[in-house]
């Protein structure tokens, strides 16, 4: 099936998703409004550095103003709750993104949930998450967001379908799962405790990978004819799916490199310029 694979390739879906946004982007600007995202890094992780840097290069790209807040890997949860709450108190910031993960001594929830809910373009909150769950969020997790974004804009349908979802983290796969369920499919949440994960793998028509393992998807998992989505991102650019083994299995599966990235990317910033649209209609009012 590989000669006919369709290749989801998110770079494209990114770059429509930027089109959009920057119209909307010049739109406020015209209103006096200047849309801003702050990034926090505790820490001096590689991997989040990069991440970081990528998600500020991209805000310039579109004419979204970034701002960086590195502090040291020994802050404290107070400290650093301290910090949010400084953000969320500024009426500049329209978005705020604490990058996870943060040191193992920190309260990632517990700062997570000092996030403003107006200000939690990354949906890591627990009220965002519980919105969502209802399909209620404005700002869905980024990359579960991204997921489905890919799946619509490849006209490929949800509704009917087995959706297998590896990975059950509280930003990734439990947010999916419900978005694909909301979007009715007939959804399976596999973990690290599931029994036979390969047989269940096999009964799915579609297959988000979230589970954080390189090349952790096999071949001979795959129905012929699945969609395959890989949200993994492991050293070397690797995904959570062996990509050359399952591609011939697939009718459309998604690249790592140049997947799901680069959409989630551009929904933080989506959902940044909305925030930061909303701002402008309290002024309004």
């Amino acid at each position: 099936m590989s000669d006919n694979t369709l290749i989801l390739n998110g770079q494209t879906v990114a770059d429509y998703m930027r089109e959009e946004t920057g119209a909307k982007v010049k739109e406020l600007k015209e209103q006096g409004i200047q849309p801003c995202l702050a990034t926090i890094l505790v820490g001096d992780d590689p991997s989040s550095a990069t991440y970081v840097r990528m998600k500020g290069n991209a805000c310039a790209r579109i004419g979204v103003e970034s701002i960086k807040v590195v502090l040291p890997a020994e802050t404290t949860t107070e400290e650093l709750i301290q910090e949010i709450n400084k953000l969320n108190q500024d009426p500049s910031v329209h978005g705020i993104l604490l990058q996870h993960p943060v040191p193992h001594h920190i309260d990632e929830r517990a700062c997570f949930d000092t996030i403003s809910i107006e200000k939690d373009v990354d949906g890591v909150t627990t009220l965002g998450y519980a919105l969502n769950a209802f399909g209620e969020a404005d700002y869905p997790s980024c990359t579960p967001q991204a997921i489905i974004r890919i799946l619509d804009f490849y006209n490929i349908s949800m509704e009917g379908k087995h959706a297998v979802v590896i990975g059950r983290s509280p930003i990734l796969g439990k947010p999916v799962s419900a978005m694909l369920l909301n979007r009715n499919a007939t959804v399976t949440t596999c973990h690290s405790r599931t029994v036979n994960i390969e047989a269940i793998v096999k009964q799915a028509d579609i297959v988000v990978a979230a589970v954080g393992k390189p090349n952790f998807v096999q071949g001979d998992w795959i129905k012929p004819g699945a969609v395959v989505v890989d949200a993994g991102y492991n050293k070397g650019n690797i995904g959570d799916v062996d990509y050359d083994a399952c591609l011939p299995h697939s009718s459309a599966i998604t690249p790592v490199p140049g997947g799901v990235g680069p959409v989630t990317i551009a929904t933080l910033i989506e959902h940044t310029v909305k925030s930061a649209y909303k701002s402008l209609l309290k002024q309004e009012q």
